[in-house]
């Protein structure tokens, strides 16, 4: 009986062994080391958490901050969601006019007016390029206040999007597009696991997002073959990313920059902070 008896707890020390050694963390002290070492005026927001929702390592993830292009991940989600109602289709042809081609990312304002393009097509090169003319079309296809009904429905209430791309009279009376680390993880992890819209439907948007073509960001120092699903934004007063990363075992991670005066210097850093989170998760 004794020796039953020390066999099972062997038994349980050596799963519980197995289980600590399998568990995945972040060596939070080499981040917060890299984070003090970085110019006194950038002001970081970083979440990491798994694809449950575990946080892994958070700096200042209460903060709403300027979402730049990233917002374009609500707006894709509630084109889906329009789609999932038959409110919408994604085959849908719209003809592109020279009022509606706005600056900024893109291709489609280089395009001639006249070309038809499907809602899909012009969803997959909001995300690719970021294309701001693409979004502008969306927004007014989906409406700004439908894109705001469905944050709050899902239970985000720092993420708003309050103007279309590049309207500067809009940004100097105060009106700025805000998300939130937590809420963007969050629209994320609903994507990943088809918590939206429908499932193929979250399967095309996960499709977009690995197309991202902007690299210089999350996936800046890291393998060249890993798949990152993920959307970058970038002002000139913030540039910033929101990835589900294909590890073993996938985990969400986002980060912004507030504060800096070169902007490669800030997407150096969302580089290596990646990777300091990538080496730990792999």
């Amino acid at each position: 009986m004794k020796n039953i008896f020390n066999s099972l707890i062997m038994s349980l020390l050596v799963v519980s062994t197995f289980a600590q050694s399998s568990f995945k963390q972040v060596n939070k002290v080499k981040i917060e080391e890299y984070l003090s070492k970085l110019p006194a005026t950038f002001k970081v927001t970083m979440l990491v958490e798994s694809i449950e929702g575990k946080v892994y390592f958070s700096h200042r993830a209460d903060e709403r901050v300027p979402s730049a292009s990233v917002i374009k991940i609500p707006i894709l989600i509630e084109l889906m969601e329009k789609v999932k109602k038959h409110e919408l289709s994604l085959d849908k042809i719209h003809t592109l006019t020279n009022a509606e081609k706005t600056g900024g990312s893109g291709i489609l304002a280089n395009i001639a007016e006249g070309k038809q393009l499907t809602i899909r097509d012009i969803a997959q090169e909001m995300i690719r390029s970021s294309d701001n003319t693409a979004t502008n079309i969306l927004i007014h296809e989906i409406g700004m206040e439908a894109i705001n009904q469905n944050l709050a429905q899902l239970g985000m209430m720092k993420t708003r999007l309050n103007r279309v791309m590049m309207d500067t009279e809009a940004v100097k009376q105060g009106r700025e597009n805000y998300v939130n680390v937590v809420e963007i993880n969050a629209l994320m992890r609903l994507i990943y696991n088809k918590k939206v819209a429908t499932p193929t439907l979250c399967d095309e948007m996960i499709s977009m997002l690995k197309n991202c073509a902007d690299t210089a960001t999350i996936p800046r120092n890291l393998p060249k073959d890993l798949i990152i699903a993920h959307k970058t934004g970038g002002l000139p007063y913030v540039r910033g990313d929101a990835a589900i990363i294909y590890t073993t075992k996938p985990f969400i991670i986002s980060i912004f920059i507030e504060g800096f005066n070169d902007e490669t210097a800030a997407e150096q850093a969302i580089g290596d902070l990646a990777e300091i989170c990538w080496r730990e998760l792999r």
